[in-house]
């Protein structure tokens, strides 16, 4: 799928090219990553939160693409949204994965029947007027990823004007940046509902405390957040359920939509190496060769086989987004695009030797923030085990 030229969600502001401006899609595109690429050092470097970035994806519509059409939104499917978000990681990955969990709150505040229908009116028209984002807030210090069970000891208690929380989320991506925050916690009552508050950011009781000082990412500002006394009305328990009778979060087609859009960001990151790389090797010429890198069969084995990885990874990513692989290999698309982008970007670092790991040349910044795709949930041991186990239960099954 690609980006139509009718779209009006992704219209670009007088003067840049774009599809409303007689420009391509894919000139879009690149000029995105173009822009965004500009102070990415910086804000590697810094750890801000890129509020330039978000100021120029809103006025291109782009921060409320996956909203419906008729709600203002751009109406984009995954593919579209698979696109634009490999551009903008080809420039500024943080960015992008701050704009991956939009849409996918995005996509699923269209499905879900427990959101209050004025809740779900008022995210989305902050979205498309504002630009403002939502994220999804659940890792715990003593916990960790709620993915491998246990219950929150982020607290909400009922009164009768509302909720009370209390208690604290780390890796809380996008944190200062974020208008909404949905957080995972349990209510007070003798058989807990567990499940997501909204809160709004700027709730009294809320402290950002800025410990975020990672190796890769860093402009994504997944700070610690502490919740003291925050106050939010009862029907902001927006999608709650008793512990005993969990609700899935997320259905086959939201993991499909989050497995192809983690992975197009960091399919994008390894791009940008390969893309480096490739001109890095075309202008290196050492006196003692007297023709540039690329002229020689052991450089151009390697670009080989970076290009062979991405070539795998785009198949797969568009194949997924064009429903033609079952959402229940979600698992298996975000483990091998990840596992290729990662391998493409250590050729990268292999075939440039020192310049590859020098701060002063943009690949050690890919490498460092391809490298925190291993940290997304479902991490490799759970996608490994969840398909052995379901092989060897369908082979017991057949012998018996």
């Amino acid at each position: 799928m690609s980006l139509s030229v009718q779209q009006p969600a992704i219209s670009p502001a007088a003067g840049d090219r774009g599809p409303a401006g007689g420009g391509s899609p894919e000139g879009f595109l690149a000029e995105l990553t173009r822009f965004l690429a500009a102070t990415a050092a910086e804000y590697d470097r810094s750890g801000n939160f890129p509020w330039a970035n978000f100021q120029y994806l809103h006025e291109r519509g782009l921060l409320a693409f996956t909203v419906p059409r008729e709600q203002g939104g751009g109406g984009a499917g995954l593919g579209e949204a698979r696109q634009v978000v490999s551009a903008v990681a080809r420039g500024e990955p943080s960015t992008a994965l701050i704009l991956v969990m939009q849409y996918l709150h995005q996509r699923t505040l269209q499905h879900s029947a427990s959101w209050p229908e004025h809740l779900r009116r008022r995210v989305v028209q902050e979205a498309v007027r504002d630009g403002a984002l939502i994220n999804s807030f659940r890792v715990e210090p003593e916990l960790g990823t709620p993915a491998r069970g246990g219950l929150p000891a982020t607290l909400a208690r009922r009164t009768p004007d509302g909720w009370i929380i209390d208690g604290s989320k780390i890796y809380s991506t996008g944190s200062v940046g974020i208008t909404w925050y949905l957080v995972w916690a349990r209510s007070d009552d003798p058989e807990p509902l567990v499940g997501a508050w909204l809160v709004r950011k700027d709730s009294p009781g809320i402290r950002i405390v800025e410990d975020w000082d990672h190796l890769g990412m860093r402009a994504t500002c997944s700070h610690r957040v502490d919740f003291t006394d925050v106050r939010v009305p009862l029907d902001h328990a927006v999608n709650v359920s008793p512990w005993l009778a969990p609700v899935a979060e997320l259905n086959a087609d939201g993991a499909l939509w989050m497995a192809v859009l983690l992975s197009s960001l960091y399919d994008g990151v390894a791009q940008a190496a390969r893309d480096w790389l490739v001109a890095w090797l075309q202008t290196r010429r050492p006196s003692n060769l007297g023709a540039t890198l690329a002229s020689l069969p052991r450089f151009q084995e390697l670009v080989g086989r970076i290009d062979t990885l991405l070539f795998a990874n785009r198949n797969l990513l568009d194949s997924a987004a064009a429903g033609q692989v079952p959402p229940g290999h979600a698992g298996q698309i975000k483990q091998l695009v990840t596992g290729n982008a990662i391998r493409a970007v250590e050729l990268a670092v292999e075939a440039a030797g020192n310049p590859g790991l020098s701060r002063r040349y943009p690949l050690e910044r890919h490498y460092r923030d391809v490298l925190c795709a291993r940290v997304h949930t479902p991490q490799d041991d759970v996608v490994f085990g969840g398909i052995g186990k379901a092989a060897l239960h369908t082979t017991e099954g057949a012998k018996a």
